[in-house]
């Protein structure tokens, strides 16, 4: 008989010990397969068992309740909070909390759980909370009141709030490596059972969930990153996808696909001209380049979901939201060509690049790596030689695309922005502008958008914006971040856009294992 050290052993048991509990759960599942079945709903999700931790979306949302969420149609609705107000210049808010909802324990959830959260956020060794703050209290069980030091939109969906009966006495130094957030305590939908190390963690449904229990019994979050095969094989129901994989599944009767728009289209990708460089400096050249590019059909090429939205500005995620976006302009490649005629570039020796001045129309721009932009730039080249442009590609790392549209050291450049970042949107439309878009009626709004809390008025400077942005045309728009979704066609009750991330959107679905 061989006897192991007890080195090998030390070596070995972690491993073993992760074997012995995955095979035990295989076996669990085993004697009722059927109903595991019917009653379970796996989702790969990226990460390991830490997904819990703050600020990591959407998996916090199973366990934890935020004060307000938006609901399937984009609409903000309350979650802890049943109502709230604030002070005229936005920086006191008073939240009016539920009194139904409980923590997993048995605890009543209150305001005073409230305010130990914001308090934690405030740590100066946490300081996951960054706006200044002059007071906050909770003058009873259902009231939280907090005071600002500038105007602020307090009703934020990505914070949610913890428990301080379970938490008040551990060390706000190891913050982020606290053991709850292994076995989290919660008051959302879904209540932690156990986890395997990075591997998997199992939830069940919450009987006591303020809003009824949640119609799937249990989820498991398996962990690993997008992956075709996980699906097909039938090892999770939902994953996902990029969009070259859509017309893997095209055929396949299983699965439905569904799609969500990153942060309400604050992420997009465009064409950023240089209006320092002579051949962009006319907005009737960017208005032709952009009536040049098919930008529906772009999506088509790129296997994005057909209905993305196209548009010319900048919005708010309200307006999004609503369907309010202006109509973007057309592929009108005719118009392009008349467009470039009027401006001084003639076409003077067939199939060669449209002239003026003895100067050919010619630029380079710069592409960050990724399959989907250097794919997109080779379709838009084949687009803009029909109109007699020619667009050299030159691939460049993403870090060095920003640094040289920042020194104005381009002509044109793929990239994706955020639009809904202030350092992004002056950055592109403010005075400074990397791109040397000058507009002083421009700069003034944009710069009025920064100080304005009301959304109401937000929504208002938007729409001043509007014609200028049309008229100007500072930047191509060519799609959104969007996030795609493939699931089982069993998982019931997603949707795009607004509840087609099947983790934040478990508590709404249902299972049929009929379909």
């Amino acid at each position: 008989m061989v006897v192991a050290s007890r080195t090998a052993w030390n070596r070995w048991a972690p491993a073993c010990a992760c074997l012995v509990a995955f095979i035990a759960f295989g076996c669990g599942l085993g004697d009722d397969r059927a109903y595991r079945r019917a009653s379970t709903f796996t989702v790969l999700h990226p990460g390991d068992e830490r997904i819990f931790t703050p600020l990591i979306w959407p998996a916090q949302f199973l366990i934890f309740l935020p004060l307000v969420s938006y609901d399937e149609n984009g609409e903000l609705q309350g979650r802890l909070a049943h109502a709230w107000e604030h002070s005229p210049d936005y920086r006191e808010w008073t939240f009016h909390l539920r009194t139904d909802v409980r923590w997993h324990d048995g605890v009543p959830v209150t305001a005073h759980d409230i305010e130990f959260t914001m308090e934690l956020f405030a740590h100066p060794d946490v300081l996951v909370l960054r706006q200044p703050l002059e007071s906050m209290a909770a003058p009873d069980d259902s009231t939280f009141t907090i005071r600002y030091t500038q105007p602020t939109d307090a009703l934020d969906w990505w914070f949610t709030y913890y428990p301080k009966h379970l938490l008040q006495d551990l060390d706000p130094k190891d913050f982020f490596e606290w053991e709850f957030w292994l076995r989290p305590v919660g008051d959302g939908p879904y209540r932690y059972v156990r986890h395997i190390p990075k591997t998997m963690v199992e939830l069940e449904a919450n009987p006591d969930f303020y809003r009824g229990k949640p119609k799937i019994e249990h989820v498991v979050l398996k962990f690993g990153e997008s992956s075709l095969t996980e699906l097909l094989s039938g090892n999770v129901d939902a994953a996902g996808i990029e969009g070259i994989d859509i017309p893997k599944l095209a055929g396949d009767p299983r699965f439905r696909i569904y799609h969500w728009l990153f942060r309400d289209v604050d992420w997009v990708y465009g064409i950023y001209w240089n209006h320092r460089d002579p051949l962009f400096a006319d907005p009737a050249v960017r208005r032709a380049l952009t009536l040049a590019i098919d930008r529906r059909e772009l999506h088509r090429v790129l296997n994005l979901p057909a209905d993305l939205p196209i548009f010319d500005v900048i919005f708010t995620g309200r307006q999004y939201r609503r369907g309010e976006l202006p109509d973007a302009l057309s592929y009108d490649p005719k118009l392009a060509r008349q467009l470039l005629d009027e401006a001084g570039w003639r076409d003077v020796d067939e199939g060669e690049p449209l002239e003026r001045d003895g100067q050919e129309f010619r630029f380079t721009a710069l592409v960050p790596p990724g399959q989907h932009l250097h794919k997109a730039a080779v379709y838009i080249e084949a687009q803009l030689r029909e109109i007699g442009v020619r667009m050299e590609v030159q691939s460049v790392d993403f870090g060095l695309v920003l640094q040289r549209m920042g020194s104005g050291d381009f002509q044109a450049a793929f990239a994706r922005t955020d639009q809904g970042s202030r350092y992004h949107r002056i950055g592109i439309f403010g005075q400074g502008s990397w791109i040397g878009y000058e507009n002083p009626q421009v700069a003034r709004l944009i710069g009025a958008v920064d100080v304005t809390i009301d959304p109401d008025e937000r929504d208002r400077i938007y729409l001043d914006l509007w014609p200028i942005l049309e008229a100007d045309v500072p930047v191509t728009f060519l799609y959104p971040l969007v996030r795609i979704v493939a699931a089982h066609r069993r998982i019931r009750g997603l949707s795009s856009p607004f509840r087609a991330d099947p983790v934040a959107s478990t508590e709404h679905l249902w299972l049929d294992d009929e379909e």
